[in-house]
């Protein structure tokens, strides 16, 4: 299976999320200082609220951008048969007698990708749980609870 593509799709994916929270930050920042939220009582909170709202749409914009830059910098080399998995890894795994892969990078975690095949890949964050379980395993290596037998590590 080729990771390139799927690099790619996460990289347009996480780029495509960066500008919606950029988006989504400028609409905020112009609520919070437009004349439509300026306080008409003492009990008008409306600025504020769209300020807080905008402090949040920065703070994901600013996580989103982290994200890309991991992806973009990463080295998502290939990995040989008897390579420890490691961030960067596509695993090609068994569980309940359904094939399922994963991409191990250092962010995305929870974005689907599909391959040109019509496969889903899952992308693992590395704080995930189940990367934490698969990282420093090798291709055949079975995980316990839930069971998955680890086919193969591209």
């Amino acid at each position: 299976m080729e990771k390139a593509p799927l690099i790619s799709a996460l990289i347009a994916e996480l780029g495509l999320r960066y500008d919606r929270a950029i988006a989504a930050l400028t609409g905020a920042r112009e609520a919070a200082t437009g004349a439509d939220t300026k306080a008409e009582n003492k009990y008008d909170t409306r600025g504020l609220e769209a300020s807080y709202l905008a402090a949040g749409q920065a703070e994901q914009a600013d996580e989103l951008s982290r994200a890309l830059h991991a992806v973009e910098t990463l080295d998502f080399s290939d990995f040989d048969l008897d390579d420890r998995i490691a961030i960067g890894a596509l695993v090609e795994t068994e569980q309940d007698d359904e094939i399922r892969f994963y991409l191990l990078a250092p962010a995305g975690g929870g974005i689907v990708l599909e391959t040109a095949d019509g496969d889903q890949v899952t992308v693992l964050g590395p704080a995930s749980p189940l990367a934490t379980k698969l990282i420093g395993q090798f291709a055949g290596s079975i995980l316990h609870d839930p069971e998955i037998l680890i086919l193969e590590v591209f």
